[in-house]
């Protein structure tokens, strides 16, 4: 079975996280997305922990589903098109602060357990070493490794991945506290990490440029803070529904059922670029070489961003593309392109309303975004969304990189060619 699974999200218990994240409206969401298989996020955490419990049943092997009284109204939001079976896995991020080699390290892993009565058994380990209730995300101070070597003893099933490996404050390869490689970080416990999640300032390609990451799988989640994000980033897998299949799917590089990723353009993601916000300084790494680190403008240091990064630990030029690579699609999220089209802002209600009219004529987002036929899409929606959507397909977008915390500006259409286009466009 073809599926999209979305396994790192965070629930209302995180901070900076919307009041709308229960399990409810993922499963809503999860069906106007496209996505089969959504991860819990934050099953650490008591309180949602005993939500999930409350609100979801088991279904397949290692995964759970909303409780039938609860989904059957929320279905009745969806429209027809767009309805199908969502499923849940439970997962959790977990940060670590720490010293080693001198360091200060911040690195958040993502934890995927096969089980309510596993997450148990880890919620008891990691209560005795730090506050698991204070926030979605444990902050421990942990060493990764030791997490690691938790994890595996309490389940083999379980598995951890680093969580956006790249962004520089809080990842495993992070510009600011992170290490030059895994195995520096999980030193001889490294083969028991079967991926890492790329997040959305750095795609495939550019961790194809460093062979000590050829036999990592290469993972991609949204991330999510508010269920409109789901899907920002995904996986796309041919597998039996269960948490064994999947999980398989990540840890064999090989395996033929992991088909490849969904992706953010990585120069929209908030640390692609280095620069220092504070004074609207965006950054490319020969800027800040040139500028020995620091603010042109104040003279403070700069974030170095994960394009530096990548161009720090790469050992092959861009394009290098590993014999077991995947294939990933680039993608701008539906309401980003319609809000583009309409010049209205993102989360207008005329928006939503064109966003929701378009699911109901053609099916889920992801299917509008990549595999509906474009004059379908100029049919239920304009010729400008269609021409918009098929510049997206095609990679012809601008971009003005993100950098230190803000996230990129990406158009579809430059201001001066949205006219001319829409009277080429309607003579035909």
């Amino acid at each position: 079975m073809r599926f999209l699974a979305d396994l790192h999200i965070h629930s209302h218990y995180s901070v900076a996280t919307s009041r709308a994240m229960v399990p409810e409206n993922l499963h809503r969401w999860a069906q106007l997305k496209g996505i089969k298989v959504v991860g819990t996020g934050d099953c650490i955490h008591p309180g949602w922990l005993a939500e999930l419990q409350q609100k979801l049943q088991p279904a397949e092997p290692g995964l759970y589903e909303l409780r039938s009284a609860l989904a059957k109204p929320v279905d009745e939001t969806v429209p027809n098109r767009c309805r199908a079976e969502v499923r849940f896995l439970l997962s959790a991020e977990i940060s670590s602060i720490y010293k080693k080699n001198g360091r200060t390290r911040k690195v958040h892993n993502l934890i995927f357990l096969p089980d309510v009565e596993t997450a148990r058994r880890l919620q008891a380990v990691l209560a005795r070493i730090g506050n698991i209730q204070s926030d979605g995300r444990p902050i421990l101070g942990l060493d990764a490794k030791e997490l690691l070597k938790i994890v595996k003893e309490i389940s083999d099933a379980a598995v951890l991945v680093p969580a956006h490996a790249w962004t520089p404050h809080f990842s495993v390869l992070g510009a600011k506290s992170g290490f030059d490689s895994l195995e520096e970080c999980f030193e001889e416990l490294t083969p028991l990490v079967p991926a890492i999640e790329t997040g959305l300032s750095s795609d495939p390609a550019m961790n194809w440029r460093l062979s000590s990451l050829d036999g990592f799988r290469l993972i991609s989640n949204s991330d999510a803070h508010s269920p409109v994000k789901l899907m920002r980033e995904a996986n796309l897998l041919d597998t039996d529904l269960s948490y064994a299949s999947i999980i398989s799917a990540i840890r064999e590089p090989d395996s033929p059922s992991f088909l490849g990723t969904l992706e953010f353009f990585p120069e929209e993601g908030k640390y692609h670029y280095d620069g220092h916000r504070a004074c609207s300084m965006r950054m490319t790494p020969e800027d800040t070489r040139n500028n020995r680190g620091r603010c042109p403008r104040c003279n403070s240091k700069v974030t170095v961003g994960v394009m530096h990064r990548v161009e720090e630990l790469a050992d092959h030029p861009a394009g290098r593309r590993p014999v077991q690579a995947r294939s990933f699609n680039s993608m701008i999220p539906l309401m980003e392109i319609i809000a583009e089209v309409e010049r209205m802002g993102v989360h207008s209600k005329k928006v939503n309303a064109i966003y929701l009219d378009l699911l109901s004529r053609l099916g889920n987002e992801y299917y509008v975004l990549l595999e509906s036929e474009i004059k379908d899409i100029r049919q239920a929606g304009s010729d400008l969304l269609g021409e918009a959507i098929n510049r997206m397909r095609t990679g012809k977008v601008s971009i003005y990189p993100g950098y230190d915390g803000e996230f990129g500006t990406i158009r579809v259409f430059a201001s001066e060619e949205r006219e001319q286009i829409s009277g080429q466009l309607g003579l035909f």
